[in-house]
């Protein structure tokens, strides 16, 4: 586990692929849990440590997330999350089958959850039970089979960003689920939640955190230089 921002109302971690953020029915101990357990053993805490969940990120996704060390700044940081206040940024390396994802910086569908696949379906018109999904991108680095996209969410959807990508021909990396041709050695997908930024709950100083790169090298290949420090593939 990384800690990449920590103060005594919210502490923001760098999340593996792989990682659960909050428990499930497979019994694996959730990034919660071992956030819970560094506070205790920093900080040298007696009982229970509070820690409150405001967002998640998919099990195959890595990058940033933010947690609440005390109750104030849950019930604060739940209701800026459901406002729009926090901004969050994701890097995505995409199979480019569509040329025409480059000339527009905008998608939008309608998006059914099927929960028993745990999946969701977009539609380029309103159906029944669908929710409007919004989100802007732009191509930040080309390679010879992968782009990479900076894209930002306008809503929160479940599975909102690869189920979008991939409505239009641009499949995540490694996403079999939602249409890549193979997986990931290390069964993640190629899709990092690199920024976020937003006023803080208690203190109302400006806090922005960036996650650092994956250690694929993909990821440096299609960065930009002033991010991975070397040359776009």
């Amino acid at each position: 586990m990384q800690v990449v921002y920590e103060d005594n109302h919210i502490i923001i971690v760098n999340k593996q692929s792989g990682e659960i953020v909050q428990g499930d029915k497979t019994g694996d101990e959730p990034l919660s849990e071992t956030v819970k357990r560094y506070i205790k053993e920093k900080y040298g805490k007696p009982g229970e440590v509070f820690l409150g969940v405001v967002h998640r990120l998919d099990r195959p996704v890595a990058g940033l997330v933010v947690f609440a060390r005390t109750s104030k700044a849950l019930t604060r940081l739940n209701k800026m999350f459901a406002e729009g206040q926090v901004h969050k940024t994701y890097w995505a390396i995409v199979e480019m089958r569509n040329e025409e994802l480059g000339m527009r910086n905008e998608l939008t569908h309608w998006l059914v959850r099927n929960e028993q696949q745990n999946k969701s379906y977009a539609y380029d018109h309103e159906v029944p039970q669908s929710k409007k999904a919004m989100l802007r991108y732009q191509v930040i680095g080309r390679g010879e089979r992968y782009d990479l996209l900076e894209v930002e969410l306008m809503t929160g959807r479940h599975h909102q960003i690869r189920c979008q990508l991939s409505k239009v021909g641009c499949p995540i990396r490694g996403d079999l689920k939602y249409g890549a041709r193979r997986s990931n050695p290390d069964g993640s997908i190629s899709l990092l939640s690199r920024r976020v930024e937003f006023v803080h709950p208690v203190s109302k100083a400006t806090i922005c955190v960036e996650a650092p790169l994956p250690a694929d090298s993909l990821w440096s290949a299609l960065a930009p230089q002033q991010e991975a420090g070397t040359d776009k593939a």
